[in-house]
C-alpha cells in the first residue's frame, strides 16, 4: 500500500502493508495501481498554477509545495485571507491539503505534516512546534525508536535538554535540525525559477476573456512596471507575461529588447506582435483570473527627466501649460471628475489633506475669512537643507507592527513587519501630534520616529497612545521614505 485515504486508516490500514494483508482485513477495499510518474506531474502543475500567490514557490517532497509569501500576503487580503485563497484553490483542482503559515519553512513544513496546520503569529510557531511529536524531525527510524524509549516523545522534551549530549548520540546536524523545525534557525527556500528583479500583479474577481481587457491589464501592468524600473534607475532587458487561467493552466509569453529599456508603449507593442506571432494562440478558456509581469533580466539605465506636455524644445510645463491640460480634461470628463490635492489644517497627517476640483481656486465657503484662516491655499514650503518630515508613500490606514525599544518610551530597535524584521541603525524623533479632541474624543497621542535599517530602508513609525495614557500603546507604519 503506498497511501491510503482518511476511511481506510480508520479501519487500521496503513501506507507500506502488503495487498494481501489490506484485502483480507477489509475485503470491500477498493484499490487503484499507484503511478509516481502521475503524482509528480499533478505536483509540477500544481506548483505552476500556485506561482501566482507568490514568485517564490518550490517543491516540497514527497507530496507538499512551500510557498515563500513574506510581503505578498497583503495582495490578498492578509495572511488569513492568503490562506483561504490558497484552499480554494486547491479545493477547486480536486486536492486534499493542510497549510500551515509560520516563521520559518521548516517549522510551516512540521506543523503542516505532524501538526493541525493553520495561522501562527510571530512567537506562536515556536510554541505550537514544541507540541509535536518526535517524528517532526523526520530522522531515521532507529534514531526515532530511540528517542521515544528514551522518554522523549516530543521536541518539547528535547528543547529543554542541552543539545551537545543529543548531538552526540544522534549526529552532528541533530541541533540544526531540532533548531529549524523549532524556527530558531531561518534557512530561506531555493525557489523552482530564479525570483524577477521586479513582479506586478493584478488578481481579478471576475475572470477576463476579451482580447482588449486582456491588452488593457498588459498595458497598465507595464506602466508600474516602467514606474519601479525608475524607481531604482533600471531598464528591462526582458519581460515576462504570465496569464494564469480558472482551470489552473498557466501561460508565459516572454519579450526581450535589444538595449535597456522601461518605455511601457515600446513594449507593448513588442507584446502585441509577440502574441499576434504565437503558434499557439494565447488561450483564455474559461478567463483569466490573474496576470503577472515580470523582469527577468536588467541593466542601469540613468534616468531621464520627462514632462507632461513639454514645449517644444523639451522645456519643463509651467503654470499655463498646466491650466490649459486641466481646462481640457474639465470640458471632457466634468469637473467632479479632475481633482487636485490642497493642504487642510490638521496636524493627523491623514487628515492633512483634501481633494478639491482641480479648476477651483479655492473651495466654495460662505465667507472668505473661513479660507483664509482654517484653509491655507499654499502648502508650507519645505526646508531645503532639511530632511522630509513626510514620506512620499504613506498607508491608508497604517499598517501594526512589533516592536522592541530599550526603553518604554524610546524609540524602536528593531520592529517587525510583514514577517520580516528589521534592525534600526538610525532614528529621529519623537514628533509627538496630540489627538483631535473636539473631533474624536478618545484618540490617542501619537509619537512619530524616522527609522532607518541596515539596508538604508527609512520608514515613518509611530506609537499610539502614551504609557500612562493607555496600558498597552501599540506601534504602527504609516509611510515609506523614498
Amino acid at each position: 500500500m503506498a497511501a491510503v485515504d482518511p476511511a481506510a486508516r480508520r479501519l487500521g490500514l496503513t501506507p507500506g502493508m502488503t495487498l494481501a494483508d489490506a484485502q483480507a482485513r477489509t475485503p470491500t477495499l477498493r484499490t487503484v495501481v499507484h503511478r509516481p510518474i502521475r503524482d509528480d506531474a499533478l505536483l509540477t502543475a500544481a506548483l505552476e498554477d500556485f506561482g501566482r500567490f507568490t514568485p517564490m514557490i518550490a517543491p516540497d517532497p514527497p507530496h507538499g509545495l512551500m510557498l515563500d509569501v513574506t510581503g505578498c500576503a497583503h495582495l490578498f487580503g492578509g495572511e488569513t485571507g492568503l490562506m483561504r485563497r490558497v484552499q480554494a484553490r486547491a479545493a477547486d483542482a480536486g486536492l486534499q491539503i493542510r497549510l500551515a503559515l509560520a516563521g520559518t519553512p521548516q517549522c510551516a513544513r512540521a506543523l503542516a505534516r505532524f501538526g493541525p496546520g493553520g495561522r501562527f503569529a510571530p512567537g506562536q510557531d515556536r510554541a505550537a512546534a514544541r507540541r509535536l511529536p518526535v517524528a517532526a524531525l523526520e530522522l531515521p527510524l532507529k534514531a526515532e525508536q530511540a528517542l521515544r524509549r528514551a522518554g522523549l516523545k516530543r521536541l518539547a522534551d528535547l528543547d529543554d535538554r542541552p543539545r551537545a549530549p543529543l548531538a552526540a548520540r544522534f549526529g552532528a546536524d541533530f541541533s540544526a535540525r531540532l533548531a529549524r523545525v523549532l524556527g530558531d534557525e531561518d534557512v530561506r527556500i531555493t525557489p523552482h525559477r530564479p525570483p524577477p528583479l521586479i513582479v506586478v500583479d493584478r488578481v481579478f474577481l471576475e475572470p477576463l476573456s476579451a482580447p482588449e481587457d486582456v491588452e488593457r491589464v498588459l498595458s497598465d501592468l507595464l506602466a508600474e512596471t516602467a514606474d519601479r524600473l525608475d524607481q531604482v534607475g533600471q531598464g528591462a532587458r526582458a519581460f515576462e507575461a504570465g496569464f494564469y487561467r480558472v482551470d489552473g493552466k498557466v501561460r508565459r509569453i516572454v519579450v526581450r529588447a535589444g538595449r535597456p529599456t522601461r518605455d511601457a508603449g515600446v513594449v507593448l507593442r513588442l507584446f502585441r506582435e509577440r502574441l499576434a506571432a504565437l503558434a499557439h494562440p494565447l488561450d483564455p478558456g474559461f478567463g483569466f483570473d490573474q496576470m503577472r509581469m515580470a523582469v527577468t533580466a536588467a541593466e542601469a539605465l540613468a534616468p531621464v527627466q520627462g514632462g507632461l506636455v513639454g514645449g517644444p524644445h523639451g522645456d519643463r510645463p509651467n503654470e499655463e501649460d498646466f491650466g490649459r491640460l486641466i481646462d481640457r480634461l474639465t470640458a471632457r470628463l466634468g469637473p467632479e471628475a479632475v481633482l487636485r490635492f490642497a493642504p487642510q489644517e490638521s496636524h493627523i497627517p491623514e487628515r492633512a489633506q483634501r481633494l478639491v476640483p482641480a479648476g477651483a481656486a479655492k473651495p466654495e465657503s460662505d465667507r472668505a475669512e473661513d479660507w483664509a484662516e482654517d484653509r491655507p491655499e499654499d502648502w508650507p514650503a519645505p526646508d531645503p537643507d532639511a530632511p522630509p518630515l513626510r514620506p512620499l508613500q504613506m498607508f491608508h490606514p497604517p499598517q501594526p507592527v512589533e516592536t522592541m525599544a530599550e526603553v518604554p518610551d524610546g524609540s524602536p530597535m528593531r520592529f517587525r513587519w510583514r514577517r520580516v524584521l528589521h534592525e534600526v541603525v538610525r532614528s529621529e524623533g519623537p514628533e509627538r501630534i496630540g489627538g483631535e479632541w473636539w473631533r474624536a474624543p478618545d484618540q490617542r497621542t501619537r509619537d512619530y520616529y524616522r527609522v532607518e535599517d541596515r539596508t538604508g530602508r527609512r520608514f515613518w513609525l509611530f506609537r499610539q497612545g502614551l504609557y500612562g495614557e493607555t496600558d498597552e500603546p501599540r506601534w504602527f507604519i504609516h509611510g515609506l521614505f523614498a
